[in-house]
């Protein structure tokens, strides 16, 4: 039966429009004045216009080494969804709870708070770090700031839990994303002297094709893993513009792009091959008409995989934690690669609710994942507390 606090404090949480565009000062305010009333210490750090915070503390001893537990404060935008209920208030339903973030991922957090009160009373020999991100739905990029301040600091967390929605099950690797953006370059003509012109479009079109061929070598050749669902790295065009009218050789053409890699994958080896095409086969004939034309491509995003040896002690331990002997890995990105790769924290992703439902009109969670979640913290709190 799920604990009433737990409850109290996802439905306020979600009561927060913490949508990505929008500040998430608000619910930052509300967790720290709620750790306040618990004298627990917090420190923001904010983005540079100051417009959003992570928030980290400790619970116990600050200056011993303990379990991080980690999440992020925004979600997604509910823009063109369906959604039958408030997205912004929580709905009981059967055996759900509905609301943007139930899910992905605040459901956690909430959990976590609540449990806070609980782990003071038993008193903790081993201290609860707590990590709370801001624009983690935009490229995990508040998380990077934290990161920072917390790889630098004398004593940091053993380990880390993020709780992300994985339904409870233990997630020892998950991809790593690149992103980018090109800008093609060309030069205007009437299209009746179309030779004469440098079509945008269409040398857009020829590096979206070597991109589209370079995901079907890799999806044959490897390298892949198998604890995946889609076992190899994946190239994806996910946006185009350009031209102005038809009867205009376009002048301009700008698209994205992303891979998705296995830890097995060199990431700066793909990008310098797609580098190379457009500048020595594409460039070339580009400029033998205007050397005003061009192809610039620019890294938007970089966000490194996890890959844990699954004997790592943060493995062992959180799978006791949530009494599995399994684990898995999953396609989407979470922070729990920055923290591993970026501060030397071993992490695994472990959290209540199911991915599925995530970014989704009509998202909920299962009770029954909020009671398994207050089961894998009661049994975190025996290996941390001391009665």
């Amino acid at each position: 039966m799920a604990d009433r606090k737990s409850i109290e404090l996802i439905e306020k949480l979600i009561s927060f429009d913490t949508t990505s565009r929008e500040s998430n000062l608000e619910i930052i305010s509300f967790i720290q004045d709620y750790l306040n009333d618990l004298e627990i210490d917090s420190q923001l750090v904010h983005n540079e216009e100051g417009t959003k915070a992570n928030l980290y503390a400790t619970v116990g001893d600050a200056n011993a080494s303990g379990v991080m537990l980690s999440g992020h404060t925004d979600v997604v935008p509910i823009d063109g969804q369906e959604w039958d209920t408030d997205p912004f208030k929580v709905t009981r339903k059967g055996n759900r709870l509905y609301g943007r973030g139930t899910s992905d991922m605040k459901s956690f957090v909430a959990i976590t708070l609540a449990q806070l009160p609980k782990f003071q009373a038993r008193g903790l020999k081993t201290p609860i770090h707590l990590a709370f991100s801001y624009d983690e739905e935009v490229g995990c990029i508040g998380v990077r700031r934290l990161i920072k301040i917390i790889k630098d600091m004398p004593v940091k967390p053993a380990m880390c839990i993020v709780g992300e929605p994985t339904s409870m099950q233990v997630i020892t690797g998950h991809k790593g994303k690149r992103s980018y953006r090109v800008h093609v370059r060309g030069l205007e003509a009437h299209s009746s002297l179309a030779p004469h012109g440098v079509n945008a479009i269409e040398y857009a079109s020829r590096l979206i094709a070597f991109l589209s061929d370079l995901a079907a070598r890799i999806a044959d050749k490897g390298p892949h893993d198998e604890l995946y669902d889609v076992p190899h790295t994946t190239v994806h065009t996910g946006t185009i513009q350009g031209g102005t009218q038809l009867n205009i050789v376009p002048k301009d053409c700008v698209f994205e792009y992303e891979f998705r890699y296995v830890d097995q994958q060199d990431p700066q080896a793909l990008e310098d091959k797609i580098r190379a095409f457009a500048r020595d086969e594409l460039a070339p004939q580009m400029h033998a008409i205007s050397s005003d034309t061009g192809i610039n491509i620019e890294l938007v995003n970089d966000m490194p995989g996890l890959e844990m040896d699954v004997d790592a002690e943060v493995v062992t331990f959180v799978k006791a934690l949530a009494e599995r002997n399994d684990h898995a890995k999953v396609a989407f990105g979470t922070e729990a690669g920055l923290f591993h790769q970026r501060a030397n924290i071993p992490t695994v992703v472990c959290g209540p609710g199911s991915i599925d439902q995530a970014h989704k009109p009509n998202e909920f969670i299962e009770m029954e994942q909020i009671d398994a979640c207050e089961a894998f913290l009661d049994r975190l709190m025996d290996r941390v507390c001391a009665n």
